[in-house]
């Protein structure tokens, strides 16, 4: 017996030794949520990003995505992820500007001439450096913010063709204070509401229009519920993929850098997948009776340039330019 208690002794010490080591490698499951739908691009780049994490980390780092909102609003995931919980993301980096006020130069207003250059500048060492501020700040990290869903156009049930028309339309847009701003000098009254609410509010005239991408408009069904797609491009909607740092935290560094790299890299192919889809989006969206126009952008673009002075984001845009060669 006393033989046998040494022994136990033993193990237990070796044990306990090995717990003040660290702890244990674990697998760690990282549950993503979208507010679009599994057709849309950012949809299919998750699950290509699920099916590519679990291979390259041998099973170590699994992802479940879940598509339509399942989560919540990308809000209210966000709030998630902050309080602790197995949460992420693809949002617009303009929600995160309440944390990091320079992250919302990446919503301005035509900023990025192409995808190309958006995606450089969220590589780029400045850009970086705010992330790394995310996550002190918000307890948000993110993974990669190159994930593009495309241009956002406007909405509407009447023709437009300068910002004049827009007065008094309440448009739906995004809940962060470059969208709302954007939106408003663009002539239109800025109504923010959850993306799943948006079909049923201009269903039943809650909202008068709406701005989004064309993948969005077609997965979203809402060429159901307008008359005009009016091709503003206002915004290129470059978003981020994001995780809770608690989540983050408990995957190993190596894993960790695996996890990036793929987030960059399937940010691309979903990306490709935006552009690539986004003109027979709005070729079905035609094809349903909507009419797409073309517009004269110079009287949007004089209307919204005093949005980066108002939200002080002239030094911000002049890293951007610096960062491409403008």
């Amino acid at each position: 017996m006393r033989i046998h208690a040494k022994i136990l002794g033993a193990a237990l010490a070796v044990a306990a030794v090995s717990g003040l080591a660290g702890p244990v490698s674990a697998d760690t499951t990282l549950r993503l949520g979208t507010v679009l739908a599994p057709n849309d691009p950012m949809g299919q780049g998750l699950e290509k990003f699920a099916k590519d994490v679990e291979e390259a980390t041998g099973g170590d780092v699994k992802v479940e995505i879940f598509h339509n909102s399942q989560l919540g609003d990308t809000t209210e995931m966000l709030d998630q992820a902050r309080a602790g919980a197995n949460v992420g993301t693809v949002t617009d980096v303009a929600r995160l500007s309440d944390f990091v006020p320079q992250l919302a130069i990446m919503s301005a207003p035509f900023l990025f001439d192409t995808y190309e250059d958006a995606d450089k500048f969220a590589g780029s060492d400045e850009y970086l450096a705010w992330g790394d501020e995310l996550a002190e700040k918000a307890g948000i990290v993110m993974l990669a913010s190159n994930w593009y869903q495309g241009a956002r156009h406007a909405l509407t049930q009447k023709s437009i063709t300068a910002p004049a028309d827009l007065d008094g339309v309440r448009m739906r847009t995004i809940g962060a204070p470059v969208w709302i701003e954007t939106i408003r000098a663009m002539g239109a009254e800025p109504t923010p509401m959850p993306w799943g609410e948006v079909y049923s509010a201009l269903q039943l005239g809650t909202l008068d229009a709406a701005e989004a991408q064309p993948t969005a408009i077609w997965g979203a069904k809402l060429y159901e519920v307008i008359e005009n797609v009016t091709k503003t491009g206002h915004i290129q909607l470059v978003t981020a993929l994001v995780i809770g740092a608690d989540t983050w935290n408990e995957i190993s560094p190596e894993n960790q850098k695996i996890v990036r790299d793929l987030a960059v890299e399937d940010g691309r192919f979903a990306s490709g997948l935006t552009i690539e889809l986004g003109e027979k989006a709005l070729t079905d969206v035609a094809a349903s009776g909507v009419t797409i126009s073309e517009v004269d952008l110079a009287p949007f673009k004089e209307a919204v340039a005093p949005v980066y002075e108002e939200l002080g984001l002239t030094k911000e845009k002049a890293i951007v330019e610096k960062i491409l060669g403008q």
